[in-house]
């Protein structure tokens, strides 16, 4: 880099008195959700008649949430009359918390819940459109309704086993289409295409004609052994697919694949996978599976954190490094483009603010007519003022470049 003018100097020394590695606003990934299914579907019936119950259950687990960063709750009550109590108790604390919801639920009788008589696909059609249209109120703005998740659960049956890929993919379909008119009828902008269901179906289900037809997205729900197979897995989805991913359902341990864990090796096991993931360009949303219940859970049952939830909230609320970019006559630069492997930004005004979470991270800077930089993102950290020379300098500037070095 050149030297630095006067101004330049004093603009640096403003700035960096007052630059500050603070928390993000933003999320990290545009869904970032924990599930809380143990408890807002297993026990849907016990509430019914243990309302002070449900209330308090939903309170402190979704304050839990809420505290981590994520962006989504999941919440897995199913969406049956008799259930619509207890649902709408656990949206009424996601709202308290001002979190979106990812509904997950079901209706029972597709998988046989609560000893209800099973369903068959067109009945699920129908039953959701009424639904939606019956209680448009319980859904705001960044919602996520799943209608039929891990939909090879219930209904005909696995793929896998049915020989039946064709139908499984235009119910799949049918269904989404239905969905997205019913929202659009209700005038609510909910996302309707996180068609979560098992990694091997997704091998079988979702090509590149499949995935565009539901607007671009695979939703799996994954577990395997190892952080690096997961993150790898994300990507061959992608490319199998054509489409973005999300993970529908990850976590650890399931003991049957990741063997016992004691709860720093759990938190350690995450914080390797999230690692990973933050680079993955592939993946935008993820949910962890799950809150609290299971071999998984990173609350206990008294909902007291585990080591993990600090790993994922150092993740759902990535920091930030606030700076400026200028010209070697120290003149602001507006519209730089900023680029990591995960995230572009541009500079507003010559200030930009770059959101991270791994300070090895390679930062490529940009600007028409400038040089473009490369740099360390802890080399930006220590040194956030970021100075472009100018690729082909006019005679004017090399006046004034000139006239500046008087000072220097």
């Amino acid at each position: 880099m050149k030297k630095l003018t006067i101004l330049t100097l004093l603009t640096a020394l403003f700035f960096n008195s007052a630059v500050k590695i603070h928390a993000s606003t933003q999320p990290w990934w545009e869904v970032q959700a924990i599930d809380t299914m143990k408890f807002s579907r297993d026990p849907s019936r016990e509430y019914l008649t243990n309302t002070n119950l449900l209330k308090s259950t939903s309170d402190e687990q979704v304050g839990a949430v809420a505290k981590t960063g994520a962006t989504h709750v999941v919440i897995g009550t199913p969406y049956d009359d008799e259930f619509l109590p207890v649902l709408k108790t656990w949206v009424a604390a996601a709202r308290t918390y001002n979190l979106r919801i990812w509904f997950r639920g079901n209706w029972s009788g597709w998988e046989g819940w609560f000893g209800y008589s099973k369903i068959n696909r067109a009945q699920h059609l129908q039953k959701t459109k009424e639904f939606i249209s019956k209680h448009p109120d319980i859904f705001e703005e960044g919602d996520i309704f799943s209608a039929c998740p891990e939909c090879e659960n219930g209904g005909p049956g696995d793929p896998r086993q049915n020989g039946d890929a064709e139908g499984h993919r235009k119910f799949l379909i049918e269904e989404y289409q239905m969905m997205t008119q019913a929202f659009r009828d209700a005038g609510r902008n909910v996302q309707v295409n996180f068609n979560s269901m098992n990694g091997d179906v997704a091998k079988l289900i979702m090509d590149k004609q499949t995935t565009q037809a539901l607007g671009g997205l695979v939703v799996i729900d994954h577990y395997v052994k190892s952080p690096v197979q997961l993150n790898s897995d994300v990507s061959k989805m992608a490319l199998q697919s054509g489409g973005k991913v999300v993970l529908g359902e990850f976590g650890a341990p399931i003991p049957d694949i990741h063997g016992e864990m004691t709860d720093q090796q759990q938190a350690d096991w995450i914080e390797e996978s999230l690692n990973l993931l933050s680079k993955n360009s592939d993946l935008v949303g993820l949910n962890y599976w799950t809150g609290i219940g299971g071999s998984t859970a990173i609350w206990t049952e008294k909902v007291q954190p585990k080591p993990a939830v600090e790993i994922v909230r150092s993740f759902f609320i990535p920091k930030v490094v606030t700076g400026t970019v200028v010209n070697p006559l120290g003149r602001a630069l507006d519209r730089v483009l900023i680029e990591t492997e995960k995230n572009k930004i541009l500079s507003d005004n010559g200030t930009y603010q770059l959101p991270y979470i791994s300070t090895d991270t390679q930062v490529k800077i940009m600007s028409k007519g400038h040089e473009t930089q490369q740099i360390v993102l802890s080399e930006l950290i220590r040194q956030p003022e970021i100075v472009l020379t100018p690729s082909s300098p006019s005679i004017w500037y090399r006046i004034m470049d000139w006239f500046g070095s008087l000072f220097r």
